[in-house]
C-alpha cells in the first residue's frame, strides 16, 4: 500500500510544477471547449462530442482523482453548448439528475446498504463470517475461489453484490495477503456479468421489457426470449472463466495488480473497521448476525420483484431488531452506526451523480447517435455481431450509460441485423456484452465505484489494475463473434 509522507517536508517546485500543469490543461479544455461553440454551426457536434469524455479520462489519469475530473467533462460540455450560461445549464442538469427516479434509487439503495453494513461492522457480523470462512478458506487460492463463489450466489442485483462481497471478504483476504485491488477486481467480475448469466436479476428483468418493447418477443416472452440469448453473452462467460482462472492462480497478477499485490495500492479510509476496539460492540462475535441479514437482503429483495430497495430497507430493519433484542447497543448508539454507514456512501454516491450529469450533456452532444452513426457503413453482415460489440462497449465504456445505451442501440441494431442476414440472437448478444463490459470496465460506472468504495480502494486504481483481464475477456468475446458469425 502506498501511502503519503506526513511530515513537515515541503516540495515547492513540485507543487509549482504541478500547478502549472493544471492550469495548462484547464487553458487547452477551456479553448477547446470554446472553439466547438464557435465553430460547430447547428446540432452536429461531430468530432468535438468526444471532448467532455477526453477530458475526464485525461483529468482523470493525471490527477488519479474521479469526482473532479467527472465535473470537468461535464463542464467543458456545457461551456461548447452555450459559454455564456454553462454554469447555470450545469446547475439546471444537476437538479433534473436530483429529480431523476433512477437517481433516487440509486441514493437510497446504496445510502441503505451504507448503514446495513455499518451494522454488520459494528455487532461484528463480518468478523464472525471472516472467521468461519477462514476455517474453511485457509490458503489464498481457496478465499478468491471462495470470494467468486459468494458473488454468484447474490446474483440479484450487481450493487447488492458488490457491496455485500466486499464487507464479507475484506477481513479474510487482509489476513491471508490478498490485495484490496484483487478483491476489487473478483466483487466486480462477478456483479453485472453473473447479473446477466443468471436472469433472476435486475439486468434480465430490464432486458426482457426492451425485448419486448421493440417488437424482438411478443407480449409476456421478453424473459423467455432472454432465456435463449444467454449463450450468446460471450463476454459475461468470459469474464467469469477469466476470474476463475486469476482466482485458481492460472492466471497470473499482471501490470498494475502485480504491484497491488505486493503492496503498492491506492488505498481510501475505511469506515469503521479495525480501526478502533471501542468501534465495535463487546458482544461476541456471532455468524448469525451476519447471515441472517444477508438472508433476508436476498430473500426480501428476490420476493419484491427484484426490488433492491424493498429488500434493503427490510434487511436494515430486522437487521436493527435483531440486534435490539440481542442488547447490541443502545438504540442511540445503533442509529449513530446507521447515519455512519450512510456517511461513508457519500462519496460513491457523489461519483455516480457526477456521472450522470456527464451522461446529460454527452446526450446533448449526441455522442451515442454520432458514434454509430460514423460505423454504420460497416456494420453490416457477418461482421455486424462483432462490430455492434466493440463500437457499444466503447461507448458504453465512454459515457458511463449501460442501461441507457441498450435503449438507444435496440431501435438501431435489430433492423440492421435483420435487414443484413445477420444472426439476431448473435447481434442481440453482443449489444447485451457491450453494456456489460461497459459497467465492468468503466472507471466511474456505479458497479466499479461500488466495488472500488465496498474494497476501499480507489475507483481508478480499481479499473487500472483489473483492465488486463478485462481486456483478455473482451478480445475473446470478439474473436468468438467473428467466428460464430
Amino acid at each position: 500500500m502506498s501511502h503519503s509522507t506526513s511530515g513537515p517536508t515541503v516540495h515547492p517546485q513540485r507543487f509549482g510544477s504541478a500547478t502549472k500543469g493544471g492550469l495548462l490543461f484547464l487553458g487547452v479544455v477551456l479553448i477547446a471547449s470554446l472553439s466547438g461553440f464557435v465553430l460547430i454551426d447547428g446540432d452536429d457536434y461531430g468530432l468535438y462530442s468526444l471532448l467532455p469524455t477526453t477530458v475526464v479520462i485525461s483529468m482523470a489519469l493525471l490527477t488519479r482523482r474521479t469526482l473532479e475530473a467527472l465535473l470537468a467533462g461535464a463542464l467543458s460540455g456545457f461551456i461548447m453548448l452555450s459559454p455564456t450560461t454553462a454554469v447555470q445549464d450545469m446547475a439546471v442538469s444537476s437538479l433534473e439528475v436530483m429529480q431523476n427516479p433512477t437517481m433516487g434509487w440509486i441514493i437510497l439503495v446504496c445510502g441503505l446498504l451504507g448503514s446495513l453494513i455499518g451494522l454488520l461492522q459494528f455487532a461484528r457480523g463480518t468478523e464472525a463470517f471472516s472467521r468461519a470462512a477462514g476455517r474453511h478458506c485457509t490458503t489464498r487460492r481457496s478465499a478468491l475461489l471462495g470470494s467468486v463463489g459468494l458473488g454468484v450466489l447474490i446474483f440479484i442485483d450487481d450493487y447488492l453484490n458488490a457491496m455485500t462481497v466486499s464487507a464479507a471478504m475484506k477481513r479474510l483476504a487482509d489476513k491471508l495477503k490478498i490485495s484490496r485491488s484483487m478483491l476489487a477486481y473478483i466483487v466486480d467480475s462477478t456483479a453485472a456479468p453473473i447479473c446477466l448469466i443468471i436472469p433472476f436479476s435486475t439486468w434480465a428483468i430490464y432486458l426482457s421489457g426492451l425485448l419486448e418493447s421493440h417488437d424482438v418477443a411478443e407480449t409476456g416472452q421478453g424473459f423467455s426470449y432472454y432465456l435463449t440469448l444467454i449463450p450468446y453473452l460471450f463476454y459475461p462467460w468470459m469474464a467469469l472463466i477469466v476470474v476463475l482462472l486469476v482466482a485458481a492462480g492460472v492466471i497470473p497478477a499482471l501490470g498494475k495488480m502485480k504491484r497491488a499485490e505486493q503492496g503498492d495500492e491506492e488505498r481510501v479510509p475505511e469506515s469503521n473497521e479495525e480501526q478502533n476496539p471501542e468501534q465495535f460492540t463487546h458482544r461476541p462475535a456471532r455468524l448469525v448476525n451476519f447471515l441472517l441479514p444477508m438472508a433476508t437482503l436476498i430473500f426480501a429483495t428476490w420476493w419484491f420483484e427484484i426490488d433492491a430497495l424493498i429488500g434493503v430497507a427490510f434487511a436494515l430493519l430486522m437487521t436493527l431488531g435483531l440486534y435490539v433484542a440481542q442488547d447490541m447497543a443502545p438504540l442511540n448508539r445503533l442509529f449513530d452506526e446507521i447515519i455512519q454507514g450512510l456517511q461513508f456512501m457519500l462519496v460513491p454516491l457523489g461519483i455516480v451523480f457526477a456521472a450522470f450529469i456527464l451522461q446529460d450533456v454527452n446526450e446533448r452532444l449526441s455522442l451515442a447517435e454520432t458514434l454509430i452513426d460514423w460505423v454504420m457503413p460497416v456494420m453490416a453482415g457477418q461482421w455486424l455481431p462483432a462490430i455492434t460489440f466493440l463500437i457499444l462497449a466503447g461507448i458504453a465504456f465512454a459515457t458511463g450509460s449501460f442501461w441507457g445505451i441498450y435503449a438507444i442501440a435496440f431501435p438501431i441494431v435489430v433492423p440492421l441485423a435483420l435487414s443484413t442476414d445477420a444472426s439476431l440472437p448473435l447481434t442481440l448478444g453482443a449489444m447485451i456484452s457491450a453494456g456489460a463490459f461497459g459497467s465492468h470496465a468503466c472507471f466511474f460506472g456505479d458497479s466499479t465505484v461500488l466495488s472500488a468504495r465496498g474494497c476501499s480502494v480507489t475507483p481508478l486504481q480499481h479499473a487500472l489494475t483489473q483492465l488486463p483481464y478485462i481486456m483478455i475477456a473482451a478480445a475473446i468475446s470478439v474473436l468468438l463473434f467473428i467466428v460464430l458469425a
